[in-house]
Formats: C-alpha cells, structure tokens, sequence
C-alpha cells in the first residue's frame, strides 16, 4: 500500500520530476500538476512501472489564480504533501526593459505560488496534518542587480513560507523552505554555472526528501551556500552598491 501522495505544482519542470520520482521511490502515490500535463503522459507511466505506485496528471496553471479553488476540490484526494516547484527565471536585462515579462516573473515566483498553496495550507490545517514545501531561491536573500526581478519574487515567497510556518507550527501542518543556488536543468541550460556552487534536480531532490523528513525548517543546497548568501547579506551598503554580484 502506498504512502500519503505527494502533489507537484510544476511537476513539467526537471526539479518538480526529480521531487516526484524520489517520493515514488519511497513509495508515495504522485500528483503531477503542470500547464498541459496530458503531455507527461510517458513520464506519468515511467514512474508508476519503476516505483509501482498511482500517479496522477492534473491540468495547473499557476498563474489562473482563479482557477485554484477548483483545483483542489478536483482532486481525486487531499494530497499528504505538496512541493512548489513553480517558478520563472527570466533574463534580467530584458525584464528591466519589457514590464509585461516582469510581471509574469514576479507573479510566476510569487503570486500564483502564495495562492495556491494558501488553499492547501487552509485544507491541511482543517485536516490537522501535512506538509507544504516550497521552492525558493538564495536570490531572495538580497536585491542583487544581476537578478533582482526574479530575486523580488522569491525574496516575497521566501517571507510568505516563514510567516505560514509560523501560522501552522502548532496545526499539526509543517513548512520547509527549499533554497536551491545554481541547479543544471533546462532552465539555466547554456549559463556558464560555477561548479562548486552547483548541483543536479536529482541531487537537490534528495535533499528536499531528507530535509521534510527530518522536519527541517529551511535548507540550502548546496551548503556553502549558507555561508555565500551570509557573507552577501552583510555586506555594507555603500561597498555594495560598487558591486555588481
């Protein structure tokens, strides 16, 4: 018999399938959720033969939010688990210029994000148990002008977890913030990324399951990252403004 599932907002993205196979591994039923899931169909069947497990594909669209009530009552159950993989990176330059493309970033990192997991988090708390794992970023952690649209957003999502975790840390529902730095997906797929301060979807997925499982509040990956984004948040400001990092 399968475990509690898990539900994957976002689960089109390398982060999002990695996240899903892990808990499949550990025998969760899976809930893909994704803009024209129907198209992860040969994923949908890979991972129900590898794992033996019951998956599920759910049309989502972060940015409906008015679509989002209805997300959830459609669901075929209250999922135990939901990660939040959904997000937008953007080119910063081109953002700065086109302010249509930076709503969709912030909106993408942050508005659809909040809302849908405010209806879970609403639901798993009614019910007394679950866990909410959202996706952030280290951009948060300061304005930076390589990145600050994208870094606005997650900076916001990053709040919103911390202050639900808050909320819900005597409901019975527990919230981990996931803070990735540089991940090799499709998303960053021709950066030049550093190699010491990157990582794989497969590597930061089990992180996220280790990391739920021992109830950890908010975790870096990799961990150097710690002490990066540290250093970066004490910089004074009139050192800062000179750089650009």
């Amino acid at each position: 018999m399968s475990s509690g599932a898990i539900l994957v907002l976002g689960g089109r993205s390398d982060i999002g399938l990695a996240i899903a196979k892990v808990y499949a591994r550990e025998g969760h039923a899976v809930q893909l959720a994704a803009r024209n899931v129907f198209d992860l169909e040969a994923e949908k069947a890979d991972i129900a033969l590898r794992y033996g497990v019951e998956v599920g594909l759910h049309e989502f669209d972060a940015l409906d939010v008015e679509s989002h009530e209805a997300f959830v009552t459609s669901l075929p159950a209250l999922p135990e688990t939901v990660v939040c993989a959904v997000g937008a990176l953007g080119v910063q330059e081109e953002s700065e210029q086109d302010h249509a493309e930076a709503r969709i970033i912030m909106r993408s990192n942050f508005e659809g994000p909040v809302n849908i997991l405010a209806i879970l988090a609403n639901a798993f708390e009614e019910r007394g148990s679950g866990v909410i794992i959202g996706i952030s970023s280290v951009a948060g952690d300061r304005g930076r002008a390589t990145n600050y649209i994208y870094g606005a957003g997650k900076a916001g999502f990053t709040a919103y977890l911390a202050g639900m975790r808050n909320r819900l840390a005597t409901k019975g529902v527990h919230v981990l913030t996931v803070k990735p730095g540089f991940v090799a997906t499709r998303m960053t797929d021709g950066m030049d990324l550093p190699e010491k301060l990157t990582t794989d979807a497969d590597t930061l997925a089990r992180a996220v399951f280790k990391a739920a499982k021992r109830r950890r509040n908010e975790v870096y990956i990799k961990s150097i990252w710690w002490l990066v984004m540290l250093i970066i948040r004490n910089i004074p400001e009139f050192i800062f403004k000179k750089l650009k990092i």
